[in-house]
This record gives C-alpha cells, structure tokens and sequence, in this order.
C-alpha cells in the first residue's frame, strides 16, 4: 500500500502536463488494476481482467518463440560458417549472437511503436491504449534476423499512424497492425526481402554476414561472404573467458562452400519439393532449424502457444481450425491439377504447407486478433476458411512471393466486417420467419 500510495502522491497534473500525465498512467495500470467500477445499480461487469492483463497472457505465450529465435538466429549464423553443426552445440556463443541481433529489433520496435502511441494518448488526453504490447511482441518475431533498424522503424510508423491511429486507436484498426508492418517492408523492398539480393553488402535471412570481396582476397562470390564482429560480441567474450568458454574471436571468417541461405519456400517456388527435401529435411522444417523469419520456424512452440490461447479463451478456436482446413482443402485440390502440368510447386505434399513458412504461426497469433476477425461464430469459420485457401493460392501462384499468409489474413480483415453483417442478417431473417 505505500507503493501505491507513494504513486498517488507523485502523479502528474492532466492538464498542465497532458503528456507526463498520460506516461504516468499507461505504467500505473500497467502495474495495477483499474479500482473504478459502474455505480451500483448499473449494468455491468467486473472482472479481474481488464485489456491490459488480456494482452499480457498474448505476449507470454510468445517468448517461448522468443527464446527459440534468438538460438536460431546463432544456430543459422554458425552454420553458415561452417561452424557447430549440432543445434545445441556452443549453446551460449549461438543464444549470446542471437540475442545481439534480436535485441535492437525489439527496442527499436517499442521505442517507435509505443513513442507514436504516447503523443496520440497525450493530445487526445486520454489513456495510454494497451493495443502496442501485442503488436509490438509480435513484430520483431515476423522480421528477418538482419533487418535494417530504418526500414524497421519506417514500416512500425507507418502501420501505427495510418493502419490504427488514422481509424481512431486501439479497437477500431480494420487491418492487423504487424502484418502491416511487414507488408510495408516486404512491398518497400520487394527484393532485398525475397531474399533475391543482398542489403547493403548483407544477407537478410541470415544474420551477421556481408560481402566483402577485400577482406579475404577470394575470387568466389559464395566466399565473399564473411562474418565479423563488433564490440558487442567482445563484451561478451570477456564473460565466456571468464568461465573458459569458447569464444566468437577477432577478424573474419568465410562463409562455407555449402551454405545456402535460401528458405524453403524460395526453394520451393523454382523447384517445387524435391528442391525443399535436398536441402531441408521434414524434420527440420518442423522443429525450425532453417533460414526464416526470427519467431515463425519452431512448430512445436507456436502450436504450444495456439493451446494456451484457447484454453485461457484468449483466441478463437473456430478460427484456427477452419483456416487449417481451409489449406487442407486447397492444397488437395491443387496436388490433383498438378498431374501432367510442369509447374512444380503445385506437386508439393499438402500437409507440408504446413511444415513450410510461417502458416501455423499466423493462424495462431496473427489470424485470431480478436479486433480485425469476424466475431460471430458462423462468420469466424468463414473467415478462417478463406484466409487458409487464398493464403495458400497466393503462395502457390504468385512466383514473386511464395508467403500468402500475410496477405490473405489482410485481405480477410478488410471482409470480416461484411462477413458479420450477412451472418447477422441471416440470423435476424430466420429469427423473423418464425415469428
């Protein structure tokens, strides 16, 4: 009780300081529940979770995916040196190097995305809206490990102040602010994204590598390839000395004769499955250890984290499951055209668009937003069909970019609104015809 009397105390005047004021108050309820209730007689509903708590649930069912994209990020760095095959092996230089990488993302993320989100609270004076701490879990975990900060914190202004702030805040976006996010990134920067060119001299998919044709002298292009490391790695190298650890050490190192950073949808989309299976095993594909974005590889996480959302009724399970059926469906027709056709990513297995890209990951986390969904029952089995089938057509058909998820979950929410309103009118028809 002093703690909370001693933040009484020191709260800021709302109209000689607006902006103090709001700050104050997006950490003051973020620490503790609302104590204001309707007056007795009202119709109301009091519970123990207000927005605030119900976004928390949604960012700790994440750091599992957090967790095992900041060893991924390590494990894909190494690899492509040649370096520590075992997924496990040099756990701490693999999980220190992703941390590295994953740690500017997330700040630069909340700095951009919560400052935007603070000066709208403060000229509007009103609270701080809650709507950031998903969208800001979720963001740095759909962006490749070597994304430039710029272009990051372009596409997170962006998203926030045309896909949200513009409609009137929290709760009333029609589009899912991450995925806008990327969509700005991936439609700014088409190639650099697809992984098809290189980002000022640097891979996108996997971290720490550049080209650098003067630093090793070699003549081969895959060997131009080098990894050095900075005063981070450093600091960290004095702590793992400390302990007798091994270390990332000074200069460069080339990139191994055999490493390939492409993803398997890139590898899929020219030539089809064989070219996924002579690179990536099912296997690896499953538990995440590939190229890809930093949060959407390990399956067993994400589908760990889908559970938790249902059973705290967080998100809809009516969602997920029709959107897996709905790529279920599309994936069986499309291996029943690609019979006497050459277009080979039509030949792959269909219950392995599931085990390739970010498909389970979007159903989980990105699909299920409950603001940008349909909200009537009969509306979200609808809506999670469609995002699954045309996902996977623009997947399949579009040669220029293999993911679909992103774009069919963006399509559909523009629809979900007009998705609920026939499933109302539906309801109140039969409703009448009774009477």
């Amino acid at each position: 009780m002093a703690l909370l009397d001693f933040l009484k105390k020191i709260e800021p005047d709302k109209k000689e300081s607006p902006f103090l004021h709001t700050l104050y108050d997006g950490f003051f309820t973020f620490a503790y529940t609302p104590d204001t209730v309707t007056k007795a007689g009202g119709v109301h509903v009091r519970d123990g979770m207000d927005l605030k708590r119900l976004m928390v649930h949604v960012v700790l069912v994440l750091q599992l995916c957090y967790v095992f994209g900041s060893l991924n990020i390590g494990h894909q760095h190494f690899s492509a040196l040649g370096l520590y095959p075992d997924f496990f092996d040099a756990f701490h230089l693999k999980i220190g190097f992703g941390l590295i990488q994953l740690i500017p993302i997330f700040v630069v993320t909340h700095l951009v995305g919560l400052g935007i989100e603070f000066w709208y609270a403060a000229k509007k004076g009103h609270a701080i809206e809650e709507g950031f701490l998903v969208s800001g879990a979720l963001i740095p975990l759909i962006m490749p490990p070597d994304v430039p900060l710029l272009w990051l914190a372009l596409a997170i202004a962006f998203a926030v102040i045309i896909g949200k702030e513009a409609f009137g805040g929290t709760g009333m976006n029609i589009l899912n602010i991450a995925l806008l996010a990327r969509v700005f990134i991936f439609f700014a920067y088409p190639t650099e994204m697809a992984g098809d060119t290189m980002i000022n001299g640097k891979e996108v998919w996997v971290a720490g590598l550049h080209f650098d044709p003067d630093l090793l002298n070699l003549a081969e292009p895959i060997k131009q390839q080098v990894s050095t490391y900075g005063w981070t790695h450093g600091l960290l190298d004095g702590l793992f000395n400390a302990f007798g650890w091994r270390t990332f050490g000074e200069g460069g190192m080339a990139v191994a004769d055999s490493f390939t950073g492409a993803t398997p949808l890139a590898l899929a989309k020219t030539g089809g499955w064989e070219a996924v299976t002579a690179v990536y095993s099912p296997s690896q594909m499953w538990w995440g250890t590939l190229p890809g974005s930093i949060g959407e590889s390990c399956k067993p996480f994400i589908i760990v984290g889908a559970v938790a959302l249902v059973l705290m009724k967080v998100a809809s399970w009516r969602v997920m499951v029709s959107m897996a059926i709905g790529c279920a469906v599309t994936g069986m027709m499309m291996n029943g055209l690609s019979a006497g056709t050459d277009f080979l990513y039509l030949q792959v297995p269909w219950y392995y668009h599931f085990y390739m890209g970010s498909f389970l990951f979007a159903m989980a986390f990105m699909a299920t937003d409950p603001v940008t969904a349909a909200s009537t029952n009969r509306g979200k089995w609808i809506y999670g069909f469609f995002i699954g089938s045309v996902g996977l057509i623009i997947r399949v058909m579009n040669p220029a970019y293999p993911e679909g998820w992103m774009l069919a979950i963006l399509f559909m929410n523009v629809f979900a609104p007009l998705i609920d309103h026939y499933v109302l009118e539906s309801n109140m028809s039969k409703r009448l015809k009774r009477a």
